[in-house]
């Protein structure tokens, strides 16, 4: 199959640069996008009209399944550094000022480890803090990131992607031509329009303003929390927010743009909403005040031709349970291994395609589950929230045309999943390669893998034999008992209870199940080779 690589930034006659793949918008999709397709030896331009970072992290709460993928990378420990500063917080409160009586909706079993799942933790971390490890990550890895870089147009077709950009301080443009584009502007950005696909859902359903503050607020915060929900009457309804910087705090508030101009939250207004917030007088400076909207929607489509959505480009839905930020991490996991694909020739494009038709579903259960748990968190009454966060991080569900046989029709099922099966994230297991403790999902970051039992010894050489064929990257490891000769060793003996001992299974690079074969089938080889086939849009 012929390379639909691009590999320079060459110009041409007609373009100032020539990439594989344009990303616009620097925030966690964006910046995943860059990293993951770097990862994967995919070259490609990020552009963003701000000039860098932006100091104001609203997202926060890196879950399991976002922080397995980023296992791979060695930024791990970096973001879990990053995180130390919220490692007291508790969980979540509601009050009426942060000096009165405080009552606790929750506590904090979010970051609880659950090494029989997951060789991951949670770990609540600022965007502030976790945006910069990932530029530095994608841009040693060959990503160019370009801050104050805005997209002022995008022409599509069915060769590639034509956008102009422009410098936003000295106004200058260029031309550049993409293989493939990657939307990930966000709820406000341009491109989706652009491209023609509309978004089903109610919209804006509210309006905030945050302003992060610095404040000594000694004996005031007995507890540092997740959050806290603070509603007064000058207020309304606020909330409160830890960052990652001593003494300095993010305080958020509800306005109706109709009624109360964005403007009129100068620093003296803020200031007196702080006191509000505390309950007490106390020196307040404050650093950054930014309007956000709180909205609800999925777009139609994820896909117009060679231009795809992710992040809150492609969904969005209230902060609730921290998942709009990992979501989009994970659409950038899922859409760039597809990408490395394509371009790099083993896959067919078809294979694309199945980007919408897996992370769709998951945005539109996504959306339902947080207005759910926000209006559990935020309503006059506030509820118990009936969410298995568990089930929500590790249990999605992928049915397309890359999971071969996959029989469930809902992104969730009643509860997780513990035995492989296609489209299913691939159980945990703790293996021993060379003294070494890792997990099954470690392998899985570039290549597709292929597992069997120690003693399937029909398999052996199957896996590089098909990989040879078809110039797909896979790796083959038989699981077991080091006196078996085993390639991993099962550490806790439980491969033959999460997977077919006596069959294989074959393991995408994004740690979904693709594919599972018994021991009955005949020939090996052949049934592997059309599994891929099917997988990657070969077929035929």
């Amino acid at each position: 199959m012929p390379s639909d690589r691009a590999v320079g930034r060459e110009p041409t006659d007609t373009y100032d640069e020539t990439i594989p793949v344009l990303v616009v918008g620097g925030g966690y999709a964006g910046l995943a996008s860059a990293l993951f397709l770097a990862h994967h030896g995919v070259a490609s331009v990020l552009v963003d009209r701000h000039p860098g970072i932006s100091i104001q992290g609203r997202a926060r709460g890196i879950n399991q399944r976002t922080m397995e993928l980023y296992r791979p990378l060695g930024v791990e420990d970096l973001i879990r550094r990053a995180g130390r500063p919220f490692d007291d917080e508790a969980g979540v409160v509601r009050c009426e000022t942060l000096s009165g009586e405080w009552t606790w909706l929750l506590a904090d079993d979010t970051r609880k480890p659950l090494p029989e799942l997951t060789p991951a933790e949670f770990v609540m971390a600022d965007q502030r803090s976790v945006e910069p490890i990932l530029v530095d990550a994608a841009r040693e890895r060959g990503a160019d990131i370009r801050f104050g870089t805005r997209c002022v147009s995008v022409d599509a077709d069915d060769d590639g992607v034509t956008a102009v950009i422009e410098d936003v301080a000295s106004g200058d443009r260029r031309t550049v031509r993409s293989r493939y584009l990657v939307a990930a502007d966000g709820f406000r950005g341009r491109t989706r329009e652009a491209v023609g696909i509309d978004r089903a859902g109610p919209g804006v359903t509210q309006h905030w303003v945050t302003f992060l503050v610095r404040a000594d607020l000694t004996g005031i915060v007995r507890q540092r929390a997740m959050f806290w929900i603070v509603v007064n009457d000058e207020l309304g309804l606020g909330s409160f927010l830890t960052t990652s910087v001593p003494d300095q705090w993010a305080m958020s508030v509800s306005f109706d743009p109709a009624r109360t101009p964005v403007e009129s939250f100068t620093p003296d207004r803020c200031r007196e909403l702080a006191r509000s917030f505390l309950g007490t007088d106390r020196p307040v400076a404050v650093l950054d005040v930014a309007a956000w909207e709180e909205a609800v929607g999925v777009a139609d489509r994820f896909r117009s031709g060679r231009v795809f959505l992710v992040g809150d480009t492609a969904h969005v839905w209230p902060p609730a349970g921290a998942m709009g930020a990992n979501a989009a991490v994970q659409d950038a996991h899922n859409l760039a291994w597809k990408l490395a694909g394509v371009l790099g020739g083993w896959a067919g494009g078809g294979l694309l395609d199945t980007y919408e038709a897996e992370r769709r579903p998951v945005a539109l259960a996504l959306a339902d589950i947080t207005v759910a748990r926000q209006r559990a968190r935020f309503g006059e009454d506030p509820g118990t929230e009936d969410v298995d966060d568990v089930l929500c991080t590790l249990g999605q569900r992928y049915r397309s045309t890359a999971t071969v046989g996959a029989a469930h029709d809902t992104v969730y099922g009643r509860e997780l999943a513990t035995r492989a099966e296609p489209g299913l994230r691939a159980p945990h297991l703790w293996l021993d390669r060379g003294g070494r403790r890792i997990s099954v999902h470690d392998l899985c970051h570039d290549a597709f893998v292929l597992l069997t039992g120690s003693a399937a010894v029909r398999w052996d050489g199957v896996g590089s034999l098909v990989a040879r064929e078809l110039s797909v990257p896979l790796r083959a490891y038989r699981i077991g008992s080091a006196a078996a000769g085993a390639d991993l060793v099962d550490v806790e003996g439980v491969f033959a209870a999460r997977y077919d001992a006596a069959g294989a299974t074959l393991l995408r690079p994004d740690g979904h199940v693709a594919w599972c074969c018994g021991d009955a089938v005949v020939d090996p080889a052949a049934a592997l080779r059309e599994a891929l086939r099917t997988v990657l849009g070969r077929a035929g």
